[in-house]
């Protein structure tokens, strides 16, 4: 059973085969589909999904906290499995892969900021935007 799987039986919700093939999909993830990227990867295994069950599917687990949607400036709305360890997105421009990273640095920062301004910092979401080093680029 998929992580995803889990999290749905953990809440209690009724789970179809459809849902379970969606679920798999999205658990085995390792990017950050949109819902016809993840409809063409779940109708391989099953035919008989539909994209409006993977549309509904996605906002049934992303309702009950089990995924997140992502805007990377794309005009989709690309998702992953909301885990327990923050992590950060640099998006490549030229051909929109996602790259996660961490940095304790960079939440350090983030962190005294918030405090210098006054604040307790509660959460936050940090995407670059970046292209990527030409040989040019380097000198």
């Amino acid at each position: 059973m998929s992580l995803i799987e889990e999290a749905c039986v953990a809440k209690g919700m009724r789970m179809t085969e459809q849902r379970r093939v969606i679920a798999r999909v999205l658990s085995g993830a390792q990017d950050h589909p949109d819902v016809e990227e993840l409809h063409r990867r779940a109708s391989a295994i099953d035919d008989n999904i539909s994209i409006s069950t993977v549309y509904r599917t996605v906002k049934m687990l992303e309702d009950a906290g089990i995924i997140e949607r992502h805007e990377f400036g794309d005009g989709r709305s690309r998702y992953e499995q909301l885990r327990d360890e923050h992590h950060d997105h640099l998006i490549d421009m030229r051909s929109g892969q996602v790259i996660e990273f961490r940095s304790e640095e960079i939440e350090k920062l983030q962190e005294e900021i918030a405090r210098n301004l006054g604040f307790k910092l509660c959460g936050h979401r940090l995407e670059l935007y970046a292209i990527p080093l030409d040989a040019d680029d380097e000198a």
